[in-house]
């Protein structure tokens, strides 16, 4: 086993309101490694997608730590976070998030450009060619179906070889061939590439398809189940 690429130690987080603070997470804590992954479910204000953006230092935590890829992400500036992050994570989002003026190849392309990368124009093409839009690389957002949004995501996620994906309720968009579909793809890209996985969603079924499963309610662990005999990959 490799180190973890992610370890979650001890996090709550409290917002302040006008009556106090609100709590939506209470000490959560895990370990991901490479090619490992975890679904992360509950109901709706469970604290899954708090979690998440902690996990990714979109957040900082109130209590608690975040180490991602060696780095505790409470010792880094805003700046630092958002090099590590585009250096070592990818992300899929419900809402695909991808710029309406740029076309899907830019849209890959964009994590890319801002580490560098001078190998990523063919990567992008192939990438697009591998969750079947080689065809519409020059197609912009409002031209796409929602599923083919999804798939630019997905290569998008992977341009820059994450070692690290973290998905949002990727398929809460989608209908549910497209929504099959595109967690296909997930999980092949994410087997063959050996990335982990977060996977943040509401649907148990999906969520079977992870390895472990963390079960949160009212910003509490509930559960932390291992599906038996399976291990990393």
């Amino acid at each position: 086993m490799t180190d973890p690429i992610l370890i979650a130690r001890g996090l709550s987080r409290t917002y302040g309101t006008n009556g106090g603070g609100l709590t939506v997470l209470r000490d959560v804590g895990f370990e991901l490694s490479m090619g490992d992954s975890i679904a992360i479910v509950g109901s709706s204000g469970s604290g899954k997608t708090t979690l998440l953006g902690l996990c990714a230092g979109l957040d900082r935590p109130s209590g608690g730590e975040v180490i991602l890829a060696g780095n505790p992400l409470g010792n880094l500036d805003e700046d630092a976070r958002a090099r590590l992050r585009n250096e070592h994570v990818g992300f899929i989002f419900q809402n695909f998030q991808l710029l309406p003026t740029l076309t899907a190849l830019e849209n890959v392309l964009v994590p890319a450009e801002l580490a560098g990368s001078r190998e990523a124009p063919v990567r992008g093409r192939e990438l697009l060619q591998q969750v079947g839009l080689g065809d519409r690389l020059h197609h912009y957002p409002a031209h796409l179906s929602g599923g083919e949004q999804q798939r630019v995501a997905l290569a998008r996620a992977f341009i820059n070889r994450p070692r690290l994906l973290l998905a949002d309720e990727p398929t809460g968009n989608l209908d549910t061939d497209t929504a099959r579909h595109i967690v296909d793809m997930i999980f092949d890209l994410n087997q063959s590439a050996g990335t982990a996985l977060v996977l943040v969603t509401h649907d148990l079924e999906l969520a079977a398809r992870c390895r472990r499963q963390l079960r949160l309610k009212g910003g509490r662990v509930v559960s932390l189940e291992t599906h038996p005999g399976s291990e990393p990959r």
